[in-house]
C-alpha cells in the first residue's frame, strides 16, 4: 500500500513527492499509530473539484478539498481518496499571505488528519485541525524540507 499522487483534467506537479509521503506516514504514526493503506492525492481544476462538491458533499461552493474516507481506525489502517482543488488551493495562498507550496502541503495534511480521525465542522475542532496542521507543517520543514 502507499500513498499516490494522480492528476484529474489538470498537470499540476506537487513538488517533492518523496519527502511529503515520508513526512504523511509519520503524521499517521504520530496521530494514532496509523499505518497507511492507500492514500490517493487527486488535483483537479476548480470546475470539475465544484461539481464533486455538488455531486458527493451537496454543497454547491468553491472548497479546496474533498476527502473520501476508506479508513479501517480500528484495524489500524487509514486509507481514502482526497480530491484536491489546486486552484482554490493557490487563491488561498494569496489570501492567507502565504505560497502556493505551503499552502498545498496544509490542505495535503489536512486531508491525512481527516483520516485519522479530526474533525473540523465546529469552531473547537476547527481550532484543533489547525494547530495539527501547523504543528506538522514545522515537522516537515524541520525534517523532510530539501536542504537549499
Amino acid at each position: 500500500m502507499d500513498i499516490n499522487y494522480h492528476c484529474q483534467e489538470c498537470n499540476y506537479r506537487l513538488r517533492h513527492k518523496r519527502a511529503i509521503r515520508e513526512w504523511l506516514r509519520e503524521v499517521a504514526q504520530s496521530e494514532g499509530e496509523y499505518m497507511v493503506g492507500e492514500i490517493n492525492y487527486i488535483f483537479c481544476p476548480s470546475a470539475v473539484h465544484r461539481q464533486m462538491n455538488i455531486d458527493f458533499v451537496g454543497h454547491d461552493y468553491f472548497t479546496d478539498i474533498i476527502t473520501f474516507d476508506y479508513s479501517e481506525l480500528d484495524n489500524g489502517y487509514i486509507s481514502g481518496d482526497i480530491y484536491i482543488d489546486y486552484q482554490t488551493v493557490a487563491d488561498n495562498a494569496r489570501i492567507y499571505g502565504t505560497t502556493a507550496e505551503i499552502e498545498m502541503r496544509r490542505v495535503v495534511v489536512h486531508g491525512v488528519l481527516h483520516l485519522c480521525g479530526q474533525g473540523d465542522k465546529t469552531p473547537d475542532s476547527e481550532a484543533v485541525m489547525h494547530s495539527k496542521e501547523d504543528k506538522y507543517l514545522k515537522l516537515f520543514d524541520t525534517k523532510y524540507a530539501p536542504k537549499r
